[in-house]
């Protein structure tokens, strides 16, 4: 249980649920005569005395700390520090965090004040706080020591006087060197390894090899080892490339790379962990991000445009060629066209009689038409991809809807600029219809887009009858594709799905992967009922996942009636 935690459970103790005043800071205007029990006890008080966040209450009082020693604490202010951390333990659930609290105060007062009289003293007694937690009578987790050593800048002087001088500490090591060995190679074999390389880099000793590296990596403990392998030197960060380059954990590898001058040694890494980087950049569609990860570097290029290939991507390897001149590199490189037939879905595979681009406003008076004489309609919209960040997203550029036969592409830019009543008259008919069963993949979020897109316009605020295929499946991965890979036995082409689209006019790829994208809902729709019927002998539950949209108090007290339409019309769209 945290801080937080705890503090919240003795406020509803006593009753303090409620409790709304911020940290009640002690004056100590003269800590002469304050012990520092007394203070950790005022400390704890000051704590429970606040409703701020944990983290808020730490950096408060980690100042208040820092003004606490400016106050001239006997007999020092390090000194004072290390005696508070000998009393620390009696608070027991405070410990811990109240011990970094303090450390933390004394290393931000030592930062801004030029010297503390008695630090030469303080270093000693904090050699002897090392000794008494290691040897188990003062109680204090790993980090704490780490803090401590880090803080006072113990070193192997220091415990070697106070090991002569405490005669208490008769044990069996000759030496401070001995004796924090010993501790250390405890840590290692507790897996304590970023304790350990702490302590090992603070000591400067260098014993341990190459087996110790592949401990911590084998354990997955990177961070320590890329710190142990920092402080050892170049040898042994090359090493730590390699076991990364290796085991193909190509970002670990090229960011150590970076971060020390590596390149030269290792240009493989460089170039795969780039190539890598292209690969899932071209499988999520984000060609022009991959294109300027390239920095125009030739053999990134040829590799992007042979990702394009390798995808179908026809238009986007031309234009990297021309943009580039690569047309050499396409010599034998083209992969075969069986190949990327037989990967994804296409819409002749669906018997789709045409794909109709509507951007006037009789085409879409036809199409309405079309569409109201339909029980079901696929739905999904198409924008130009944003990858400046924190700009203005991109406006829906269209509107696919799909039903049995034919896809009807709208150009919303054009039809909103020459005629928006048109638009928005035909699209409320379709989208706002209760008759039409409207089928979407994630398609809320489209409509808020849309909504977003075209303020001005009523049909984007409303929707009734809106399934949502992903709500009905739960696919965990791969979005529509890997949807209907499952369903329908293969997926779809998802390259161009950052295609620009606000150019006119869409190339062909451009408009089969926007027809597709709604005509392939109707059929995985159609393909898991048939089955179903067959498999169980009842009819699916759809009506739940069925859904209505209005900005007004009256969704509420219609729901039972969606609900009873959409059983209805469950029963006459899947008939």
């Amino acid at each position: 249980m945290g801080l937080e935690e705890r503090v919240d459970r003795h406020n509803k103790k006593q009753g303090k649920v409620n409790q709304t005043s911020t940290i009640c800071k002690h004056a100590f205007s003269d800590l002469t005569h304050i012990t520092p029990l007394v203070f950790v006890y005022l400390l704890k008080e000051c704590y429970f005395h606040g409703t701020c966040k944990a983290t808020k209450k730490f950096r408060a009082l980690q100042d208040q700390v820092y003004l606490v020693l400016r106050n001239d604490p006997q007999p020092g202010p390090a000194t004072f520090v290390i005696q508070c951390l000998y009393v620390l333990p009696i608070f027991d659930l405070y410990c811990e965090g109240f011990s970094h609290l303090i450390i933390s105060g004394l290393l931000h007062f030592l930062k801004k004040e030029t010297c503390s009289g008695d630090s030469v003293e303080a270093k000693d007694l904090a050699a002897q706080l090392f000794l008494d937690i290691v040897g188990g009578s003062v109680n204090h987790e790993g980090r704490i020591i780490e803090k401590i050593l880090e803080v006072y800048g113990v070193q192997f002087v220091n415990i070697d006087r106070v090991m002569c001088l405490n005669a208490k500490n008769n044990c069996r090591f000759d030496n401070a060197k001995e004796f924090v060995e010993q501790y250390i190679f405890g840590l290692i074999a507790s897996q304590s390894y970023m304790t350990a390389v702490t302590l090992l880099e603070h000591f400067s000793i260098r014993q341990s090899g190459q087996s110790f590296l592949l401990r911590m990596i084998e354990s997955g403990q990177l961070k320590a080892a890329e710190k142990w392998a920092t402080f050892m030197g170049k040898p042994m960060l090359c090493i730590l490339v390699r076991e990364y380059f290796g085991r193909n954990m190509l970002k670990n590898a090229y960011d150590i790379t970076q971060k020390n001058n590596l390149r030269h040694e290792f240009p493989d890494v460089y170039h795969k962990y780039k190539e890598s980087t292209l690969k899932k950049l071209a499988e999520k569609g984000c060609w022009e991000v991959a294109e300027a990860r390239t920095n125009s570097n030739r053999q990134l290029l040829e590799y992007l445009v042979y990702l394009a290939m390798e995808a179908g991507y026809s238009e986007k390897v031309d234009e990297l060629c021309d943009r580039y001149s690569l047309e050499g590199f396409l010599n034998g490189k083209v992969p075969k066209a069986s190949l990327l037939e037989n990967r994804y879905l296409h819409l002749n595979q669906l018997v789709i009689e045409g794909v109709v681009w509507v951007d006037e406003a009789d085409a879409l008076r036809n199409a309405t038409s079309h569409f109201e004489g339909c029980k079901v309609v696929g739905l999904d919209c198409e924008w130009k991809p944003n990858s400046v960040k924190g700009s203005k997203p991109s406006k829906v550029s269209i509107m696919q809807i799909a039903s049995e036969k034919k896809v009807f592409v709208v150009d919303l830019i054009k039809l909103s600029a020459d005629v928006p009543e048109v638009l928005d008259d035909c699209l409320t008919r379709i989208l706002q219809s209760p008759r039409i069963l409207k089928l979407g993949y994630n398609f809320q979020c489209d409509m808020k887009q849309l909504a977003h897109s075209y303020g001005e316009l009523e049909c984007f605020k409303h929707y009734e009858m809106l399934l949502d295929i992903q709500n009905v499946f739960k696919e965990p991965s791969g979005g529509l594709s890997g949807l209907a890979k499952k369903i329908l036995g293969v997926g779809l082409n998802k390259t161009r799905r950052n295609s620009n689209w606000e150019q006119r006019p869409l190339t062909p790829n451009q408009l089969e992967y926007a027809a597709l994208d709604a005509a392939v809902l109707i059929h995985i729709f159609r393909h898991v009922h048939n089955h179903s019927q067959a498999a169980e002998g009842g009819k699916l539950e759809w009506k739940s996942c069925i859904v209505s949209h209005m900005d007004n108090k009256k969704a509420k007290k219609g729901s039972r009636k969606y609900s009873s339409e959409a059983e209805t019309m469950e029963e006459q769209q899947l008939s």
